[in-house]
């Protein structure tokens, strides 16, 4: 057999024990769902790892307001093909009721406020295992976390008391009101998601694939025109070739001048790639420390 096949089918396996310890150790777990790559891997996983039964956990998507059109029809159609139960927690009705405050000026984006949305709809659903597509090679401070990460009552995370898992054996007890983030992808990489994706033949929104629109650049991170992202006079729009390497918030979310128009031709780029796939996030560009700092703060 392929040795790249071997080494996919031996995280995939990975993967499906850690959901299924997941809705061993919980009562009631939930899977958080952005519609980029990652999560869409991941929930691809746990329908395998549960059928033919339905998945024994809901779908969350922490929706800011600001996505990609592309990305919310992706999400609907995905929920409604594997029979899935889609919630969403929305940070415009933080904004609201007054819970948070948003930001103001040319670099405003609303990604930092998705933590409050989050922890409200981790608390309103009394969710006490949330699922995510966060991988190791993705951002340093991913890189701390466990496969059960602790999380304390106020949803905080403290990356010095994580938890020892030897042998694959998860710790999930907690006190009450404590809950934990769990990571199945954490061994792998952005190529083996890539590989993955090609080996499953799974669908994906076109966004990742390479297509013409509207930029502009922005503190060196080539922004894509939206509702939400609109240029100031010194800033030049053009027509470019782009793919975007992740999706989320279109306010902070960066494009990367590509003709990669299918798999093959993906895998290709992200091999000869020198820089992350998180270089195009200007929210990560805010501080050495910025994913750290939200992190801390409940954030995913």
């Amino acid at each position: 057999m392929d040795y790249r096949i071997t080494h996919l089918k031996q995280l995939e396996s990975e993967a499906i024990y850690v959901l299924r310890e997941t809705a061993a150790q919980f009562e009631k777990p939930v899977l958080l769902f952005s519609g980029g790559k990652d999560s869409i891997v991941m929930a691809y996983l746990a329908k395998k790892a549960f059928w033919p039964a339905k998945l024994p956990f809901p779908l969350m998507h922490v929706d800011t307001g600001h996505n990609f059109p592309e990305t919310m029809e992706y999400r609907d159609q995905f929920v409604k093909d594997i029979g899935a139960e889609l919630i969403v927690a929305s940070v415009q009705e933080s904004i609201d009721q007054g819970k948070v405050v948003e930001e103001t000026g040319v670099n405003a984006s609303r990604n930092s406020l998705q933590t409050v949305a989050l922890l409200e709809g981790l608390e309103n659903g009394q969710y006490d295992a949330a699922l995510g597509g966060g991988r190791r090679d993705e951002e340093k401070a991913r890189a701390k976390e466990r496969f059960f990460s602790h999380r304390d009552a106020f949803g905080q995370w403290d990356p010095k008391n994580q938890r020892p898992e030897l042998w694959n054996v998860f710790n999930g007890k907690k006190h009450h009101g404590e809950h934990f983030r769990v990571f199945p992808l954490s061994n792998w990489t952005e190529m083996d998601i890539w590989q993955y994706i090609k080996l499953e033949n799974i669908a994906l929104p076109e966004l990742y694939f390479s297509h013409e629109r509207d930029c502009f650049i922005r503190n060196g991170v080539i922004m894509a025109v939206t509702e939400f992202t609109q240029p100031q006079p010194e800033e030049t729009v053009e027509k470019m070739q782009v793919r975007f390497r992740t999706i989320g918030d279109t306010t902070c979310t960066g494009a990367n001048i590509s003709s990669a128009s299918d798999l093959n031709e993906i895998i290709d780029e992200v091999a000869a790639a020198r820089n992350t796939e998180r270089g195009t996030r200007a929210d990560d560009k805010r501080s050495e420390t910025a994913m750290e700092d939200r992190k801390k703060q409940g954030y995913f």
